[in-house]
């Protein structure tokens, strides 16, 4: 090991080319933590947000943008690590609250899972901030259950492709939005089972139509602003919206009435700021009941593109472009 790394830092708020390939001192692993040599490192629509200037990491997280790496365990606590099973030289992949667009990077070992079998650095850095984030909110805030129907605003984003197939593999009946006839189809192709060009269609029509005019049960959202009020309308009886970003605008008005007849729930939450025992618990459920699938082949990474850590700024412009059907990773020459 050395004292210093190459890492990708805000150089300046604003467009991608504030992103710039610096060195850094190498992370010291502390207690519950270790030290993980990274080979990939999954972008994520927060690292947009951060490199604006419009979402500060959490207090004593590291300024570096990257909530999810893949690579190599270094060094760590020796106790906490062979608690969970985990030894140097073991292939992980880490949800972190920063700093994880860099060689080396640190992460508490509660949020470190094992490489599933058979994958590549590249798909398991895809893996911790999309199932963290569907796990906690279609499954635990949304309560999918077998037999109902999830409507994924988005279907086509890396979180989108992995609540749809999530969504399929516990049983559910899955429809998408997206903005393009090739991004439907490529989410019919993932697994949904019907899917939307909000751009050419009426989505709240559509759901209806599909159910019957009964209504979906769980709504993923990561738009909110007005999609809201037209969520309330397309939704069964006690229903459920979780929103989980706001891209079309954090202010919405919809109809109380309805919410008060169909008994609905409108909840959300963000992941990054949320303790380490909270994300240990998803990641613990993951392992039992998600990590099972990745490993049979049932649930799989999709993957549209790779760049290296020195064409970060490349790779957020593609994120910024929405013409990605997956993930954007970046890998790292080591």
């Amino acid at each position: 090991m050395t004292s210093t790394m190459r890492a990708v830092e805000i150089t300046a708020f604003g467009p991608p080319e504030g992103l710039k390939i610096c060195e850094r001192p190498m992370p010291q692993a502390g207690k519950g933590e270790l030290l993980i040599r990274v080979r990939a490192s999954g972008i994520n629509r927060p690292d947009v947000l951060q490199r604006k200037g419009a979402y500060a990491p959490p207090a004593g997280a590291s300024d570096l943008p990257g909530l999810e790496v893949a690579g190599v365990v270094e060094a760590g606590d020796a106790e906490a690590m062979q608690a969970a099973g985990l030894q140097i030289g073991d292939r992980v992949c880490a949800l972190v609250a920063g700093g994880g667009y860099a060689e080396w990077c640190v992460a508490p070992v509660a949020q470190c899972l094992p490489v599933p079998e058979g994958f590549s650095d590249v798909e398991a850095a895809s893996l911790p901030e999309t199932f963290f984030t569907v796990w906690s909110n279609v499954f635990d805030r949304g309560h999918l259950a077998a037999g109902e129907t999830l409507l994924i605003q988005g279907g086509s984003s890396g979180i989108g492709v992995t609540a749809i197939q999530l969504g399929k593999a516990f049983g559910a009946t899955v429809i998408v939005t997206a903005g393009s006839d090739e991004k439907c189809r490529n989410c019919l192709e993932l697994g949904a089972d019907f899917a939307i060009n909000y751009k050419t269609q009426d989505f709240v029509a559509e759901a209806r139509r599909i159910t019957g005019d009964k209504g979906v049960d769980v709504v993923l959202d990561m738009v909110a602003g007005s999609y809201v009020a037209r969520e309330v309308e397309c939704l069964a009886e006690d229903g459920r919206i979780v929103i989980i970003a706001v891209q079309g605008g954090v202010k919405s008005e919809f109809n109380a009435g309805l919410v008060l007849r169909k008994r609905l729930t409108i909840t959300g939450s963000t992941l990054r700021p949320r303790s380490g025992a909270f994300k240990a618990a998803i990641a613990r459920a993951l392992r039992d009941k998600v990590w099972p699938l990745l490993a049979s082949g049932k649930v799989r990474p999709v993957i549209h593109s790779t760049f290296a850590a020195e064409d970060a700024a490349k790779a957020h412009e593609l994120m910024e472009s929405n013409q990605h059907t997956g993930k954007i990773v970046l890998t790292w020459d080591i």
